[in-house]
């Protein structure tokens, strides 16, 4: 039997110094070719780890075996029965903290690269429909309310109407996707993908209705008094954090949810074809150490910033953000500023932004997140000129709808309590999700949340039809 490579076949990429002028996608896929020869590398374990780590519990084997002898749609709509959103999770997920982590290849050379094939599989279904239709029930008369359409809402949206109820998603934005829509660039998950996946929603007989804001425009008790047997809460964690320091009040400074929502859902890259603008510094200063901050970092080299540095309280190796994306940002000239913080923001006499003093810090001993604190270096002071900081330091759960219903029990940050196994609220007829419930976390997981609680909420409402279920 011939050996396995051990290393993996390489995704295709824009050119650097091409792609950190335009916003088309950075990755560009497999062939049909390259995604055969990957997905020869598994090992088709009798045991998969690979599916323990997988959120939603796609069958990785068979579909990645369909890949392997060809049969492409196959492959697409085996992972479909697990996810709704394969061409947007194979591209922006953190499979190498999650079924990657667990293959069993990957212990003497490269895992296989399971979110390269799930992408492709779904990009080929996109490219080549076979119009076989999908498994649907048939309609069973009961609406269900869908809070947002991020990607818990929407996969609790397709697997519910895929079992024959008739959903309306409620969407505060006027572009459906969420997160998806507003905080990813394109040059990662390009627009054109979500759309494709809102469509298929459509396709399913979703009804989606935007620019409805849930706790304010809408209230969950009117959805009962129309009829919706039950309501998820999907609504995310849109709440940004600030530094709170001196001068953020300045003018030139955003947090990362607004710059990155003007850039992606509002294109102020094409300002004045689009409607919202956006400022176009040309030394831009981004602080913190996640995806956001690497997405905010990267968009601002593509409104034409002669220069971005990102700044971090710790060193390299202790940040969140993926090692791709970081990568990417290393290729596309990131200025890194490791172990540095923020004191305080200076401005001119017209409020304006033009400096940032800081701190040159060291990692001390380890903090309550297991990663080394870092303490402030004696006489390590400085000032940075820049015209432009993005604040990117995470988010807290959107607090509009919580605050509508008193009654829903939340904890000290706001998330929605929840039964794990369900995704019950103390609320009768009302279940959560996503970011919401855990506050920021990936699309897999909030996927994988939306899953459980539409298998609930099914279960729920024949119990409160039928008696068919107990309620525990």
């Amino acid at each position: 039997m011939p050996q396995k490579r051990s290393s993996r076949v390489a995704m295709r990429v824009q050119d650097p110094e091409v792609r950190r002028s335009n916003f088309l996608e950075v990755n560009l896929g497999y062939t049909e070719e390259e995604a055969i020869l990957e997905s020869s590398r598994c090992l088709m374990c009798r045991g998969p780890q690979c599916v323990k780590g997988c959120p939603v519990g796609i069958d990785i084997p068979g579909f990645v075996a369909l890949i392997k002898a060809g049969q492409f749609n196959d492959a697409a709509r085996l992972v479909k029965r697990k996810n709704s959103l394969p061409a947007v999770c194979g591209r922006v997920c953190p499979q190498e903290e999650q079924c990657e982590a667990l293959c069993v290849v990957g212990k003497k050379g490269d895992a296989v690269g399971i979110g390269n094939l799930e992408r492709f599989a779904a990009d080929y279904e996109a490219a080549h429909p076979d119009g076989i239709a999908v498994d649907r029930a048939s309609e069973n008369g009961h609406k269900i309310a869908v809070l947002g359409s991020g990607p818990a809402g929407l996969t609790v949206a397709a697997d519910l109407a895929l079992k024959g109820y008739r959903v309306t998603v409620f969407e505060a934005l006027h572009k459906a996707g969420g997160v998806l829509s507003y905080g990813i660039p394109e040059f990662r998950l390009p627009k054109a993908i979500v759309q494709r996946e809102l469509d298929y929603l459509v396709s399913l007989g979703v009804e989606i209705r935007c620019n409805i804001v849930a706790g304010a425009s809408i209230m969950v008790p009117e959805l009962f008094a129309d009829g919706y047997r039950a309501v998820f809460i999907g609504t995310g964690a849109g709440l940004p954090r600030f530094l709170n320091i001196p001068g953020e009040n300045l003018n030139g400074i955003y947090t990362a949810n607004e710059y990155l929502t003007r850039s992606n859902l509002m294109k102020a890259y094409d300002f004045p074809r689009a409607d919202t603008p956006i400022l176009r510094g040309k030394r831009v200063a981004v602080f913190g150490g996640g995806n956001v901050a690497m997405d905010a970092a990267r968009t601002a080299l593509r409104l034409g910033a002669d220069e971005v540095l990102l700044f971090y309280r710790r060193s390299r190796e202790e940040m969140p953000a993926r090692k791709e994306e970081i990568h990417h940002a290393d290729e596309e000239g990131i200025n890194w500023q490791f172990l540095t913080a923020p004191l305080e923001f200076i401005g001119d006499r017209q409020g304006r932004l033009h400096s940032v003093r800081c701190q040159r810090m060291k990692l001390g001993e380890p903090d309550e997140s297991g990663r080394r604190r870092p303490v402030p270096i004696q006489g390590g002071e400085f000032v940075s000129e820049i015209d432009t900081a993005i604040v990117a330091i995470g988010n807290d759960s959107n607090p509009t709808l919580p605050r509508s219903m008193p009654e829903l029990e939340t904890n000290r940050w706001g998330n929605i309590l929840v039964e794990k196994d369900t995704g019950r609220t103390n609320c009768r007829g009302v279940f959560a999700g996503g970011d919401i419930v855990t506050g920021a976390a990936t699309v897999i997981l909030a996927a994988g949340a939306g899953r459980t609680a539409a298998n609930a909420i099914h279960e729920y409402v024949r119990w409160i039809t039928w008696g068919e279920a107990p309620l525990t």
